[in-house]
């Protein structure tokens, strides 16, 4: 076997050095490639701010029905659940002792009225006589008193009968209100104490209701905030109001803020809102919980960011990854006021024209060039958040 000269292995020794100064150039020419992302360029947008609160329904007009006089309940005229006119009958006591108290007082003013003309004839005979010196001073003095104590006799009988004509019309209950009559709770036979005990009904008038909700009173004073700094338009105090019912159906009609409490509960430091909605199905009914939907305002020129695009440093705030100049990477600490549907409403950090990055965030760190690319036209929803 013939074994290679010197100077070959030299030459192989150079070609192998050659080859690997080859090799570690092409290692140094690979470059990492530009993270691209996908932005969202922010535009100011006219959103309708609204704040949802839980609420119960209550009855818009509502009367206890309770006895006026004493006695036995002869009958019940309504029938439990029905509609009632304000005066309907709905139970009679008892009226036997009334019209015996009210007949003997009638009686007894009839008897004085009577008495009353020759009593006063007598007195102004008396009063001719005095003036020719006919009767005596006392004589017409002891008339004109007999005349005027029998005209107070009158007048108390006739307060008298008409008080026994009202406990007369008493034994008769009537609905006080128009309205939905509720379940009786008594029956005839049962004895009626006068403004004691239970109600024997009660009615409702469920044509509207009202809707109470307490509400933050620091929301309130975002809300002011907001109207001052003209984020928004318009007054919480004649805001238009929406409904979700227990099950999440929207109701199908729109209510309006009626009244904003002007004391705040210490204990929990809520004011209550009350709401009028109108009820002609009778779908509402008192004592359901809902969620009404509070339009706040109108903001004119508000930023809205996906929320896909907002993140949280390790304190909790608010970031989002903006591309600024140069295409590189700023890192931006907003403030949030609530979501809208699938945005962030932002008061603070971000301004029209800004380019906030909805992906690839994962890729980039403040600083970092990038490449910007066509934002998903079907992004992955975000998490739900919890309004305001």
């Amino acid at each position: 076997m013939r074994t290679p000269s010197r100077g070959g292995m030299l030459s192989l020794a150079g070609a192998l050095v050659a080859g690997g100064l080859l090799v570690g150039c092409g290692k140094k020419e690979q470059v990492k490639p530009t993270p691209e992302v996908a932005v969202v360029t922010m535009q100011p947008e006219k959103v309708a701010v609204t704040f949802e609160l839980p609420g119960r329904t209550s009855a818009f007009l509502m009367a206890e029905v309770h006895p006026q006089v004493n006695g036995i309940i002869q009958q019940r005229l309504f029938t439990e659940g029905a509609d009632v006119k304000q005066g309907d009958l709905l139970y009679q006591i008892d009226p036997r002792p009334y019209q015996a108290a009210y007949d003997s007082a009638a009686a007894a003013l009839a008897r004085a009225e009577a008495n009353l003309p020759a009593i006063r004839k007598r007195a102004e005979r008396f009063k001719e006589l005095l003036a020719v010196h006919a009767v005596g001073q006392q004589d017409y003095d002891d008339a004109s008193a007999a005349q005027k104590q029998a005209e107070a006799e009158v007048q108390a009988l006739k307060a008298a009968a008409e008080s026994a004509r009202i406990n007369l019309g008493y034994t008769r209950i009537v609905a006080p209100i128009s309205g939905r009559v509720g379940k009786s709770n008594v029956t005839p036979g049962a004895l009626a104490a006068a403004y004691q005990g239970p109600a024997f009904t009660t009615i409702q008038q469920l044509d509207q209701v009202y809707v109470d909700s307490p509400q933050s009173s620091a929301a309130l004073l975002g809300i002011q905030r907001n109207l001052a700094a003209n984020r928004i338009k318009g007054s919480a105090d004649s805001a238009k109001v929406k409904l979700l019912l227990e099950d999440g159906t929207p109701y199908p009609q729109t209510g309006i803020l009626k009244f904003s409490d002007v004391t705040v509960d210490p204990t929990t430091g809520s004011q209550l809102l009350r709401m009028v909605f109108p009820n002609p199905r009778h779908v509402l009914l008192p004592g359901m919980y809902v969620r009404a939907i509070v339009e706040e305002g109108v903001a004119e020129q508000a930023i809205l960011v996906p929320q896909q695009g907002v993140t949280r440093d390790p304190k909790g705030n608010a970031i989002a990854m903006v591309v600024g100049a140069s295409d590189k990477i700023e890192q931006r600490t907003l403030k949030v006021d609530r979501a809208i549907g699938a945005k962030w409403l932002v008061t603070e950090g971000l301004s029209a024209g800004d380019r906030v990055v909805v992906e690839g965030l994962q890729k980039i760190r403040p600083g970092a060039a990038v490449k910007v690319v066509p934002a998903s036209s079907n992004p992955a929803p975000a998490a739900p958040a919890a309004k305001k």
